[in-house]
């Protein structure tokens, strides 16, 4: 085996073994068959909520399990992979060194992005997320493009099979979105999605325009951990106010005929929560107030934070500026302002294939935490 090919097996068998030191193997399946013995019991599903967070968890541990011994297959075979191509003779010598280039090159991909996961290691990283999507400036385009970035992490979730609950969508009038909060559930989801956090920006020929102009559009996305009995955010009923009034947009039967849809208003804070795509009055308000927690638990720890700051412990509160672009003309091309990861190809990256942007956002907000 040539020697430039054994050092880079030694580096990723030496990132492998971190990743699996990190893990802790031993006590993650320690954890599954704890998991797997709750699951079990006829019990569980008594309550719905716990059931589903156990066979949610289950199913993390699983595939993480699985994920990592596959890798460290893959990789113990490598060097027979190499040993049978230069058995090989001539043309077939060079076909099978390039499948096994292409095979290892793979490897490290995959290697790399499981030692990303390991970087999630904040206070709330492995939590579900709360993502809200609002329009910003360039009106209808600025709508339409709120919706094109909703179905972009709608997509990515499907991909991965992690879990989707849309809690609200406000229409815009001719087109798009001017708003929605959805909940994408699964471990770890606060800590991956939270570098996508910030201003988007979409540059293309405005769809809208009859004069086929280019238009600049803006939309904002916000991402917080949904809030557990452990955070202690108690809300008075005398600091919300409810309204409740008819949902309106897209929907079923039920849609436009009950004032189902609800709206909390935080009074102390201002902060106002909108949830309309539940059936009943009674589920819209549970969840709104969900979201309202995971807003006031945010507004905390940016208040922390803040308080940290002023004592000169650092800290980046930069995050939530302009952070991606996203051109579409006169050129292709979808750039992190931040990390200086960027494709040509936007359709993939609208179509949900953003995790290479996940992956170099949460090396870069490691890096810049352990500048601080």
């Amino acid at each position: 085996m040539h020697p430039d090919v054994q050092s880079d097996l030694d580096n990723l068998d030496s990132t492998l073994t971190t990743v699996e030191k990190v893990l802790d193997l031993e006590e993650l399946r320690r954890r599954i068959d704890e998991l797997e013995h709750q699951a079990a019991d006829p019990e569980l599903w008594n309550d719905q909520d716990h059931a589903q967070q156990v066979t949610s968890e289950l199913s993390h541990a699983q595939a993480e399990y699985r994920r990592v011994t596959e890798l460290r297959q893959r990789l113990d075979d490598m060097p027979v992979h190499y040993e049978l191509a230069e058995a090989e003779e001539g043309a077939d010598q060079e076909a099978a060194l390039a499948d096994a280039d292409a095979e290892r090159a793979t490897l490290r991909a995959d290697i790399e992005a499981m030692e990303v996961k390991t970087m999630l290691a904040g206070e709330y990283d492995q939590r579900d997320a709360v993502v809200n999507i609002r329009s910003g400036a360039g009106g209808i385009d600025a709508a339409d493009w709120a919706e094109m970035l909703m179905r972009m992490y709608v997509r990515w979730a499907e991909k991965h099979d992690y879990g989707v609950e849309v809690y609200d969508t406000s229409y815009a009038e001719e087109a798009g979105i001017k708003s929605a909060t959805f909940t994408v559930k699964a471990p770890y989801m606060y800590g991956t999605l939270s570098v996508e956090q910030g201003t988007h920006r979409l540059v293309r020929i405005s769809p809208f325009d009859n004069q086929g102009r280019r238009q600049t559009s803006f939309a904002e996305v916000e991402v917080l951990p949904v809030v557990e009995t452990t955070d202690h955010i108690d809300i008075p009923e005398n600091e919300v106010r409810v309204d409740v009034y008819r949902s309106s947009g897209p929907g079923g039967q039920s849609v436009n005929t009950t004032d189902s849809a609800v709206r909390l208003t935080h009074i102390p804070t201002g902060i106002v929560v909108t949830c309309q795509n539940e059936k009943s009055q009674l589920q819209n308000k549970v969840a709104a107030m969900k979201v309202l927690q995971a807003k006031l638990l945010e507004r905390k720890r940016q208040e922390e934070r803040a308080a940290l700051d002023e004592l000169g412990s650092g800290g980046n509160a930069s995050w939530g500026n302009q952070m991606r672009s996203y051109v579409l003309h006169p050129y292709q091309m979808v750039k992190d302002l931040r990390t200086e990861y960027e494709v040509n190809n936007p359709s993939a990256v609208l179509d949900g294939d953003i995790d290479g942007f996940i992956e170099s956002g949460i090396r870069w907000r490691m890096a810049q935490e352990q500048n601080v």
